[in-house]
């Protein structure tokens, strides 16, 4: 039937209503008014879509009008075929002005709805809007209707007075007429407007007949009517649903086809697709990018031919053969990596996809997704280069030194015959450089000229090292140089070369500088088999080069390893020996030169292990400083002297050795402080001995706490004066009450007269700066004697006594005094 009426027929629609049934907020107004209790509602209720989303709404109705009027074209025909047989059958028993009326009106129905129906067609068939649905629906509505009256007249007008075949044969058609609902059934309302009409006449030319057999005819055709009613809506009902599914298959179908062209257009992905035979039945422009190729030339092409075509072996990490099988076997596969060679040079893809299968269940081919991650390649492939290059000299860093070692000592070890000495070609030799002075150049010219330093370094050391050889820079001013297949000599060599070569002048930014480095050499497998082992060998030869005197080599020796052992055992050890009380404090006297009286004495640290015997303090006090432990040891051997002090008599005074660990704290005046309170001494009892290299470390806490101790009383001793770091300035700048004179200038004293004349330098500065001078290691009379007579205050010595108990010490204070007049006078008279 037809959708609408010429635009002059047409009446105005309000924008509501031209919007109503495409948007979400559409009126249900915009159709008619279909209230249950109407006379609309119940013609077109059957119809009522309001249920369905806005977006399909029209959609369904228009798809229910198109195939009303598909089938409504075979139906014109019909109802002129059956207008004509009409006319024919009753020409000469009825009216004929009934009979061409009824042709002629059928007839002008039939040309307007076919008129109407092509003119939908042609203008509106496929982009039919609300508008144009809507008013299609009514004049399909209203021309069936006028159908129905039209051919409801035929029962009413005819059966009655015709005969037995002539009701036959008006029985008949109306049957046939009531069953053309059928065929408009899509749109139940315009099957009803036209079937109803014409029952309702059925009924009414039954009642004129007035014969006995048109009850019976009557219930039969309710019982028809009823059927065909029923049977009509059901078949409105899954047609409607039918154009719904199909309705919203193509919007999902539209929806996913703009999702993946979306996709395939922004995304750095694509989509692909292959036949049953790997051909390319799908190629997105992006993957035609990717891969330098037309799109023309990629679809149809082989997929397993794509992957197979490059020129040389695919690298370790391609995926493509296991691809390839997959494809061949119809397995799915996901996040393959391959490798394809281009036009544009060789991409990296990360490929995944799946089988499926056609409508009878076949193998119909692959579909997948796809990537370009060859820049993610060449990212992953540059920070693992930068994970095992150090950025700041271009060597290798740790991590690869660690990589490298591991599999030349595995090699060396493999190698080397059993209990035999290991061949040339079987060692590896590691170099561990430290370089000296560079602290000293990174402080006085600044950190960027540091770091250009360390280039210079590593560009020398890579002109210097021969092909077996590889430098790496383990951090600072650390380096190794491992060298396979040479002997220990020829490690040797190159250890000397490498001292050589770094040592001479850097010209930085136009600055001159000027380093030198300190090498350890360890070999594997003969020092050892395991990359820590032997850097951690390699690096004791290290320590033992530096203490040697920096700018030397030296190579790994057992006694190297041994002493650690032991410096470890001790520092495990020295703790719980300070809480067993296996330590203690042995005190020499310092003896007045000039009467021969006790002044005081020094405290020195006893430690005597149960079943190993003594521990010399020279090997135990670097091991506490080295570990920190010299704090507690040092705060013990403090309280511990200034305890046992109270004891003696009050002019002597106790000389205790404190480390520079100590000074450099802010809390150690304070310390002092509460030992003096908690011991009760008085502080000008207390003596504190300093070494010179604490003034290295001239830090303000130094200078602190030395001003602090000498305002509370405390006197401040300088030990070990004349060697070392010693430097006259000293005296000037730090306060200082007395200086001890080292030993090894009184044990050369009688046969060197220059030790003698330093010692008359050194006293005469001390008696104008008013600074008492002790000398240590007094071990003879003459030497005693010398010194008395250059007016040098007191002495401490084997002369006199070695550090002794803290319970023979009132002993000496009594004895000393009468041992020494004696010898004074000898002395003497033999001068």
């Amino acid at each position: 039937m037809p959708p609408e009426m010429p635009p002059e027929m047409s009446p105005e629609v309000s924008p509501e209503i031209s919007a109503g049934a495409t948007g979400p907020g559409a009126r249900r107004g915009t159709w008619p008014d279909r209230r249950p209790g109407s006379l609309l509602g119940r013609l077109f209720g059957p119809d009522a879509d309001d249920a369905l989303p806005s977006r399909y709404r029209l959609q369904v109705r228009a798809g229910l009008l198109d195939e009303t009027l598909k089938l409504a074209t075979y139906s014109a025909v019909t109802h002129l075929i059956i207008a004509l047989a009409v006319a024919y059958f009753f020409w000469g028993s009825a009216s004929h002005t009934y009979l061409l009326g009824l042709l002629a009106v059928v007839a002008v129905l039939i040309t307007a709805a076919t008129y109407a129906t092509w003119l939908y067609w042609r203008t509106h068939g496929d982009t039919a809007s609300a508008h144009t649905v809507r008013w299609g629906c009514r004049i399909s509505a209203g021309l069936a209707f006028a159908l129905g009256l039209a051919w409801a007249t035929l029962p009413v007008v005819l059966f009655a007075p015709s005969g037995g075949d002539a009701r036959l044969l008006v029985v008949a058609i109306v049957a046939g007429l009531i069953s053309d609902a059928y065929v408009v059934g899509p749109l139940l309302s315009v099957s009803y407007l036209f079937a109803v009409p014409v029952i309702v006449g059925s009924f009414v030319g039954l009642a004129r007949s007035g014969e006995p057999v048109a009850l019976s005819i009557g219930f039969l055709l309710a019982v028809y009517a009823i059927f065909v009613v029923t049977s009509v809506s059901r078949m409105s009902r899954l047609s409607r649903q039918r154009i719904l599914d199909r309705v919203r298959v193509e919007d999902q179908s539209e929806t996913i086809g703009l999702l993946l062209n979306a996709f395939e257009a922004n995304a750095s992905d694509w989509l692909w697709e292959t036949d049953g035979t790997g051909r390319f039945q799908h190629v997105s422009t992006r993957m035609a990018d990717v891969l330098a190729c037309p799109v023309q030339s990629l679809q149809h092409a082989s997929f397993p031919a794509l992957l197979a075509g490059r020129a040389e072996a695919p690298p370790e990490a391609d995926q493509s053969a296991d691809l390839v099988d997959r494809l061949r076997r119809g397995v799915a596969f996901h996040q393959h990596l391959i490798a394809v060679d281009t036009p544009a040079g060789r991409r990296w893809l990360r490929l995944s996809g799946k089988p499926f299968l056609d409508q009878k269940g076949r193998f119909a081919g692959f579909r997948g997704v796809g990537s370009d991650v060859t820049e993610a390649r060449r990212a992953e492939a540059h920070i693992a280069y930068l994970a095992t290059r150090d950025p700041m000299t271009g060597l290798s860093n740790r991590v690869m030194f660690h990589d490298v070692a591991s599999e030349a000592c595995a090699a060396a070890a493999q190698n080397a015959p059993q209990n035999a000495q290991p061949a040339p070609d079987a060692t590896v030799s590691l170099l561990y450089l430290d370089l000296d002075g560079f602290k000293t150049v990174n402080d006085s010219i600044g950190h960027a000229a540091g770091d250009a330093l360390l280039g210079q370094v590593a560009d020398r050391l890579r002109a210097l090292l021969p092909a077996d050889a590889q430098a790496f820079r383990l951090g600072g001013d650390e380096f190794a140089i491992l060298q396979r297949g040479r002997d220990g000599a020829a490690a040797q060599a190159l250890a000397e070369a490498t001292i050589a070569t770094l040592r001479e002048p850097y010209l930085i930014d136009g600055v001159r500088a000027e380093i030198g480095v300190s090498i350890g050499i360890a070999c594997a497998p003969a020092d050892a088999t395991e990359p820590e082992d032997l850097l951690r060998k390699a690096d004791l030869a290290l320590y033992s080069a530096k203490q040697g005197g920096k700018g030397r080599w030296r190579g790994f020796d057992r006694d190297l390893d041994v002493r650690v052992q032991r410096r470890h055992e001790l520092d495990e050890a020295m703790r719980q020996a300070l809480a067993d009380g296996e330590m203690a404090l042995h005190y020499q006297p310092l003896v007045s030169l000039q009467d021969g009286q006790v002044v005081g004495c020094e405290a020195l640290l006893r430690w005597t292990r149960p079943g190993l015997g003594p521990v010399s303090p020279a090997e135990l006090i670097p091991i506490a400083e080295g570990t920190g432990f010299i704090l507690a040891l040092g705060r013990w051997a403090l309280r511990r002297a200034c305890a046992e002090a109270l004891t003696w008599p009050v002019r002597l005074r106790v000389a205790v050795n404190i480390s520079s660990v100590h000074f450099r704290r802010p809390d150690f005046f304070a310390d002092v402080a509460a030992v003096l309170g908690e011991t009760g001494l008085a502080p000008d009892r207390l003596e504190i001995e300093i070494t010179e290299s604490i003034f290295l470390a001239n830090t303000p806490h130094v200078l602190d706490n030395l001003r602090s101790l000498r305002a509370l009383g405390v006197r401040i001793a300088l030990d070990d004066f004349g060697t070392g770091y010693s430097s006259l300035s000293y005296l000037t700048q730090f306060p200082v009450d007395k200086i001890k004179i080292d030993r090894a200038f009184v044990r050369d004293l009688s046969s060197r007269p220059e030790c003698l004349t330093v010692i008359e330098a050194i006293m005469v500065i001390a008696r104008d700066l008013r600074i008492d001078v002790t000398v240590e290691g007094v071990e003879t009379e003459q030497q005693a004697e010398l010194l008395r007579l250059r007016r040098c205050n007191s002495a401490q010595g084997f002369l006199y006594s070695p550090a002794r108990p803290p319970e023979e010490i009132p002993g000496l204070i009594e004895s000393l005094p009468r041992r020494a007049l004696p010898t004074e006078r000898a002395v003497r008279a033999v001068a």
